[in-house]
């Protein structure tokens, strides 16, 4: 490793301690969601602010693999059986609306088709392994909101990967379903695998070297998920899809038996996540920011508030109009505002409109700087509207069969 990679590593690293405090100190008075920090110092000490930091291939891969563990993360935080039915139909009829109407605005703001299908696609999106650690933090996983905006941002997540995989990809549509079928058979696969096993000797290697150096649960975990990454990349599919599935296939697995055993798997992957993978790739974004071609006219500086009401406009209003019955007026507000944060999936959309030609790189900054932006305005806002926490109201019973 180079003395720059080093040194761009222990800045990260350092950023990394520093936000958990930052943000327990801001939170004495306003709720911020951590990632918040770890994208502004970032960029503070990024090439365009401080210059302390550059851009990295050790770093860029690492902070990938942060990606991946984030939507991993995402699928395994995700309990099918609470959003299944009335949850999960729902959003998906809450995020078809988005996307017809984030393309019909693509198409307008646009110069081409194509580009407005990016943009549609990009602004039809919701970061939900970016929510679920605010979520989490707020004691709302497993709350009635909490099910609410879970199914909201699986569906704002999940879908978007399908629609780039068969409009971006650059393949015939017919040739994109072809391998995503071919995905969706192993996903399936080890999915029935998972729910219909007994895993006796799994679940005795997990208890027997929870506590040793042998962690064999958590050694599962990285093999299958740079498995199904493989997978992926062989198919031609995003590697976000692959994680996310990792992550259904290992809750289903590690949830189906003793409940001890789940908390504590559970634990140690929050620990490896959280307290490492996911960090570096929100700083690494912040690192990688392109402020300059942000910041190189007030037209292009003027579409960031623009693409930021427009999320709220193209994921926020359709979530908040499919709330269900009796959601209060309130909880719907912080149903749309959570809905409407949207980063990782922003990033990578834009990164190929632009590799391919079809979208400037300084509209690409300004979506990217509108979804930070989104990350750090929209799910503090949300915390401050749901404060009461009666949201959505009845008991949980009722909030599932919409």
């Amino acid at each position: 490793m180079s003395t720059h990679s080093l040194s761009t590593l222990l800045l990260v690293a350092v950023i990394a301690v520093l936000a958990p405090p930052l943000a327990d100190l801001a939170g004495r008075k306003a709720p911020v969601p951590l990632v918040v920090f770890e994208i502004v110092l970032g960029i503070l000490v990024g090439p365009d602010v401080l210059g302390w930091a550059h851009d990295d291939d050790y770093v860029h891969a690492l902070s990938q693999f942060g990606l991946a563990m984030l939507f991993f993360m995402a699928g395994y935080e995700i309990d099918f059986a609470r959003l299944r039915g009335g949850p999960l139909s729902r959003a998906l009829l809450g995020w078809v609306m988005s996307v017809v109407i984030g393309v019909g605005i693509g198409l307008v703001l646009a110069p081409s088709a194509k580009s407005g299908v990016i943009v549609g696609i990009a602004l039809s999106t919701t970061a939900l392994g970016t929510i679920l650690p605010v979520l989490r933090d707020a004691g709302e996983i497993g709350t009635p909101l909490g099910t609410v905006v879970t199914a909201v941002g699986a569906v704002g997540e999940f879908a978007p990967i399908i629609a780039m995989t068969l409009f971006l990809d650059g393949r015939r549509p017919g040739q994109a379903i072809v391998y995503l079928t071919a995905f969706a058979l192993i996903a399936g696969v080890g999915i029935v695998v998972a729910v219909r096993g007994e895993h006796t000797a799994v679940n005795r290697l997990a208890d027997v070297t929870m506590e040793t150096s042998g962690q064999f649960a958590v050694r599962l975990v990285i093999a299958l998920l740079i498995a199904m990454i493989g997978a992926t990349v062989a198919l031609g599919v995003d590697m976000l899809l692959g994680a996310f599935a990792a992550g259904v296939i290992m809750r289903i697995l590690f949830h189906s038996g003793d409940p001890e055993r789940a908390e504590r798997v559970t634990a140690k992957l929050e620990a490896i996540g959280f307290g490492f993978l996911i960090p570096v790739f929100f700083i690494d974004t912040g690192i990688g920011y392109d402020l300059k071609a942000l910041t190189s006219n007030w037209a292009t500086l003027g579409l960031v508030p623009l693409f930021l009401a427009l999320f709220l406009l193209t994921r926020g209003l359709p979530s908040f109009l499919t709330a269900p019955e009796g959601t209060s007026t309130r909880a719907r507000r912080a149903i749309a505002l959570y809905a409407a944060t949207g980063l990782p999936l922003i990033v990578a959309i834009t990164a190929i409109g632009v590799e391919r030609g079809t979208l400037k790189s300084s509209s690409a900054a300004a979506m990217v700087g509108a979804g930070m932006l989104s990350v750090l305005l929209y799910p503090f806002l949300a915390l401050k509207v749901s404060g009461d926490r009666r949201t959505p109201q009845g008991p949980r019973e009722a909030a599932e069969s919409w």
